[in-house]
């Protein structure tokens, strides 16, 4: 199975590359190879010329794909917990979501998980987007904020954040209890997953044995890592791979893989709501629970 990493090489992709370094998915009864998409390449292009045959992706993302007439389902998610945050600094006068009102928060635009958690935040503080001055700052968020071009930003826990930390620019987070978003994870056309269900299966509990070396010795995942990303040369780079790794580890939760229904329905009803989706999707389409690790 060929499975599609998005873009570049990373530490998020550790799981999967351990998995590769040790044989483990031969080990479960499968062949897998990673690819990285092309910087101008579609998400879900590559699964429909059959390029691949698993795709990493938002479950957002593929219920958007959905929507289009892409038969993709999600088959495991692996993100449990959703992993966007909205950061302000330590001494912002925004404490609540609700504060947010006449301030300016930046993101890399408007798609995207940070996007949907942006829009998430504003339907849980009783606000809309003309409440707030929204600014498209690409992948910036760091110098965006610490520059004072916006009040607070959109980002990843275990990126954005991290990069906070380790530049010693004090921060606070404001975040949803309970968004109706569901976390990147493994998605498959329906054809592959009605025909390769054991390959699938197979794969899933490759990965879990990954996530779980990276979880419990993440030292090492990083230095397996180094193999597949060529970024991670230098000793300061490996550093801050292992901060970004352990905060990512975090997101995976109790039991890998795992579908919350709930999570998938409160999802095709807020995408229904805020307009991410051409047409309304039942959540059952976008998901599926019959492959475990």
């Amino acid at each position: 199975m060929t499975l599609g990493l998005t873009y570049v090489p990373d530490i998020q992709f550790a799981p999967v590359y351990v998995a590769h370094h040790f044989d483990w998915f031969a080990e479960e009864g499968v062949s897998v190879t990673p690819r990285h998409h092309g910087a101008q390449e579609k998400l879900l292009g590559a699964l429909q010329t059959g390029d691949e045959d698993v795709v990493f992706a938002g479950g957002g993302e593929m219920l958007q794909g959905r929507a289009e007439q892409i038969p993709v389902r999600n088959f495991g998610t692996v993100y449990q917990t959703y992993p966007c945050v909205i950061v302000v600094p330590a001494d912002s006068p925004i404490q609540s979501l609700a504060d947010l009102r006449g301030h300016s928060v930046g993101l890399p635009g408007e798609y995207g998980e940070n996007w949907f958690y942006l829009l998430a935040a504003l339907q849980e503080a009783g606000l809309s987007r003309d409440d707030l001055d929204i600014a498209s700052i690409g992948y910036t968020q760091l110098a965006a904020l610490t520059g004072n071009r916006v009040d607070a930003v959109v980002g990843f826990v275990n990126n954005d954040v991290v990069r906070f930390e380790e530049a010693n620019f004090p921060i606070r987070t404001l975040t949803i209890d309970d968004p109706p978003l569901v976390g990147v994870g493994f998605g498959a056309l329906d054809p592959t997953i009605a025909d390769r269900r054991d390959d699938l299966a197979a794969m899933l509990r490759g990965v879990k044995r990954g996530a779980e070396l990276c979880t419990s010795d993440p030292e090492q995942a990083v230095q397996i890592a180094v193999e597949y990303v060529p970024t991670l040369a230098e000793a300061e780079q490996q550093q801050h791979a292992l901060a970004v790794l352990k905060a990512t580890t975090r997101l995976f939760g109790d039991e890998f893989g795992r579908q919350d229904p709930q999570r998938w329905a409160a999802m095709a009803t807020f995408f229904a709501a805020q307009g991410l989706v051409s047409q309304p999707v039942p959540a059952t389409d976008a998901y599926t629970t019959d492959i475990t690790a």
